[in-house]
């Protein structure tokens, strides 16, 4: 029987590698979107790599929809093999004391509650199955440290942080794998969004890792299916960073 993943704002970036890496190792796809125009350009995509994707429009920062969103998956598959924490949004490039206090809102509604509902409901779900599941979440290396305008992103994605090491203790009896991965400097539309800012270009970008170098989506699609493989059963609540040795210094 084929296993089932989730990946939450699949349709693009980190996402949309992570579900074409499970989809070349024989996963059903399900992934999400609050836009029908992604949507639809996913699958016909998907389509022509040979691939079949189911896509809801689903808002994580709805429980409501975000509780469906599970349900809909066992009903369509019968189990959630695999859940990818992925939907996020980033701050405003500014210094802490400039941003607002409404992107600050969105991005915990979307980054830490988003998440805390895909946690919830992806583990309950689990805890039905006989063969339970993994949960990989999406955190950052501004998640681990401090970042010059990255303040209000990197404190939402320390939650990450702490509700993935706590859940993952929680749950370490359960069959329930719980882990992280925390990318650097990877071009993805919003990086592409800091470039375009003027805050920083590419190229300084690229610096702050020793590798002098961004990642790549597919760098960070790796790291995640490697922790909802069945090649790590000793590994839960690991931050694995992906960052070209940024974290090592």
């Amino acid at each position: 029987m084929k296993k089932t993943v989730i990946i939450t704002g699949g349709t693009a970036g980190i996402g949309k590698a992570t579900a074409l890496k499970f989809a070349q190792n024989g996963f059903n796809i399900v992934t999400t979107s609050r836009s029908e125009e992604k949507a639809n350009k996913f699958m016909e995509e998907f389509k022509q790599l040979g691939f079949e994707a189911t896509v809801y429009k689903v808002d994580v920062t709805n429980e409501d929809q975000v509780e469906k969103l599970i349900s809909d998956t066992v009903e369509k598959y019968g189990s959630v093999d695999v859940l990818v924490n992925n939907s996020g949004i980033a701050g405003e490039p500014k210094f802490f004391a400039h941003t607002s206090k409404n992107n600050m809102r969105d991005m915990i509604e979307t980054n830490v509650m988003g998440l805390y509902w895909g946690m919830r409901y992806g583990i309950l779900q689990m805890l039905k199955q006989p063969t339970k599941g993994k949960i990989v979440n999406l955190a950052s290396i501004a998640g681990l440290n401090g970042i010059e305008y990255g303040g209000e992103y990197g404190a939402t994605k320390h939650a990450v942080v702490g509700m993935t090491k706590g859940a993952a203790v929680e749950h370490a009896t359960s069959g329930i794998t719980i882990n992280a991965v925390a990318p650097g400097s990877i071009l993805t539309d919003i990086l592409n969004d800091v470039i375009a800012s003027g805050s920083m270009t590419a190229e300084e970008l690229g610096t702050i890792h020793p590798m002098k170098r961004t990642g790549t989506v597919e760098d960070i699609a790796n790291a995640i299916y490697f922790l909802s493989s069945d090649e790590c059963p000793f590994m839960t609540g690991v931050i694995l960073p992906v960052d070209g040795g940024y974290t090592a210094r």
